[in-house]
């Protein structure tokens, strides 16, 4: 089987013949194997015009069609996936095979399925019901799974330099727990991880009046830092601290450690920027008892939509998926992370709606074929609603 997809030609009419084309891509970040190009020919049969964005060896594609004067919606994806090894799958990862109503392979959820259901709401959008008001963005990437240094940080940086403001941005994230729809992201935690160094003084285990354990040090440490108190947290979006190493480089049993190294994971409240959570902690690692140096890594902004009196997408979403499903969806900032952040701001709503996210990242990663369905429902609802206000 070719790990690279070349353009195509052929007609990919469904879901399901476009998301098993995806996935035959083995396009692990970052590597897109093929993918935009496949998108680019599919997007500019319906009329796009199509850019690829490259940076730093990373592809990017920016679609967009203009239907006339009006409200401007991108639409947000990845075609990046994490690696998969086919020990443990029923079928090779990266085959796209259909057993019993369900699909297989990596990235089926994480999000080609929701890539796959989008080319296909855009089909019906464009060929069936043309609308005649607004502008429509189609901006993917190929780095989201990994450090996200020159995807659609850089594809928000590009639209700003050409003056463009969206005004709604649907990023299709796998959002539903037990059922398609019933659960959106309209925001998400921040993420920044610390490494802390811990200096004592060596010594003989023996005199340890003699000596300064650093590992006692980051003991008392690690308990301050689960006990700092996040005083701006709201209903639904609380803050999380998490060590997740201790690390003493010690290769003998009678000798105490002269240095010890705590990492830890802060996933934090919209309520809070990143300088805000910095500053808390340093305020603890900055006490002369700890004698710690602190170092700061992959900070990931926090944020949030709330409901707009006026053109509101966030309520938008809402109503699309109450239309399709007859209930509205819960909304959620939980998880993760997520390319949301990039294009989220004062005068764009970033609103997450995908498929449901119970085997992403696993062994088995599967979409049935009715949650296919589901969730191009509601995509071409959403298209269909928003395009249709002045």
């Amino acid at each position: 089987m070719s790990h690279l997809l070349q353009t195509s030609t052929g007609s990919y009419s469904s879901t399901v013949d476009v998301l098993r084309h995806l996935i035959q891509a083995r396009s692990i970040t970052p590597n897109d194997a093929g993918t935009l190009n496949f998108l680019e020919f599919q997007l500019k049969k319906l009329g796009f015009s199509v850019e690829q964005l490259v940076c730093n060896g990373v592809k990017n594609l920016i679609a967009t069609r203009h239907f006339g004067d009006g409200p401007t919606l991108a639409y947000s994806g990845h075609v990046d996936v994490v690696p998969a090894q086919p020990e443990g799958w029923l079928v090779d990862p990266f085959s796209g095979q259909v057993i019993d109503g369900v699909m297989y392979g990596r990235g089926v959820a994480d999000m080609k399925g929701s890539i796959a259901a989008m080319l296909n709401a855009t089909r019906q959008l464009c060929l069936d019901t043309s609308p005649s008001v607004g502008t429509f963005y189609w901006l993917i990437t190929s780095d989201e799974e990994g450090e996200a240094e020159y995807g659609s940080l850089e594809i928000a940086r590009h639209l700003q330099s050409k003056g463009v403001v969206l005004d709604a941005c649907l990023v299709g994230e796998p959002t539903s727990n037990k059922t398609v729809g019933d659960t959106i992201k309209n925001g998400r935690r921040g993420a920044i991880s610390g490494r802390i160094t811990i200096h004592g003084k060596a010594g003989h285990v023996a005199y340890p009046d003699k000596a300064v354990n650093a590992a006692h040090i980051a003991g008392e440490l690690v308990t301050k830092l689960t006990e700092l108190c996040w005083s701006k947290d709201v209903p639904g979006s609380q803050t999380t601290l998490q060590v997740t190493g201790i690390t003493i480089p010690n290769i003998v049993d009678n000798l105490v450690p002269a240095n010890c190294e705590l990492t830890f994971n802060i996933r934090y409240s919209h309520a809070y920027k990143s300088q805000e959570v910095c500053e808390i902690v340093e305020s603890l690692t900055q006490q002369p008892k700890f004698s710690a140096q602190l170092q700061w890594e992959r900070p990931c902004e926090s944020f949030y939509t709330g409901i707009k009196d006026n053109n509101c997408f966030l309520s938008l979403v809402e109503h699309a998926i109450s239309k399709e499903l007859g209930h509205f969806p819960a909304l959620s900032t939980a998880g993760g992370t997520s390319d949301g952040r990039f294009f989220a701001n004062n005068n764009t709503q970033v609103v997450e709606c995908g498929v449901k996210n119970e085997s992403i990242h696993q062994v088995n990663e599967h979409v049935s074929i009715a949650d296919l369905n589901a969730i191009e429902s509601i995509y071409l609802r959403i298209l269909h609603d928003f395009f249709s206000t002045k």
